[in-house]
């Protein structure tokens, strides 16, 4: 029915996962769980969340994907790119995630949940600048 690689099962209880995490985020100490504004109140820059919750939130990421990867398993990623363009990559959805006060999980998973219209737009542009990167990488014959 899915392609081998399709995993929509983990998916959901992934996203069920996100989601009850950025509403504990949010009912725990009224603050949004985006990951580029928590990032950036780790290393010193902006203000709002707690330094100490931000480092713990921050840390907590890799730790948690260790944990699932020894209870179930590594998970099998493949990147066609070299590091340094991966590394070029992570640099620009940086530089946009600042310009556009937020990144996916801010906007998308928060934002959008509270109907803010700031967040609206902003994972609106993300997923057609999304689509729109994919139907140009694939039209060059390019892609995965």
């Amino acid at each position: 029915m899915f392609p081998a690689y399709s995993m929509p099962l983990q998916g959901l209880i992934g996203g069920l996962m996100i989601g009850t995490a950025a509403a504990i985020m949010l009912l725990g100490t009224g603050r949004i769980a985006g990951v580029s504004g928590m990032a950036a109140r780790a290393i010193g820059l902006g203000g709002g969340t707690p330094r100490a919750l931000a480092i713990a939130f921050v840390v907590g990421l890799p730790i948690g994907a260790a944990l699932v990867a020894l209870l179930i398993g590594p998970i099998e990623s493949r990147f066609p790119m070299s590091l340094a363009t991966l590394a070029v990559a992570g640099l620009v959805v940086g530089i946009g995630t600042r310009l556009g006060s937020g990144c996916t999980s801010g906007h998308g998973v928060c934002g959008m949940s509270r109907l803010s219209k700031r967040s609206i737009v902003a994972t609106i542009t993300f997923m057609a600048t999304g689509f729109a990167t994919v139907a140009i990488v694939n039209g060059m014959g390019g892609g995965w």
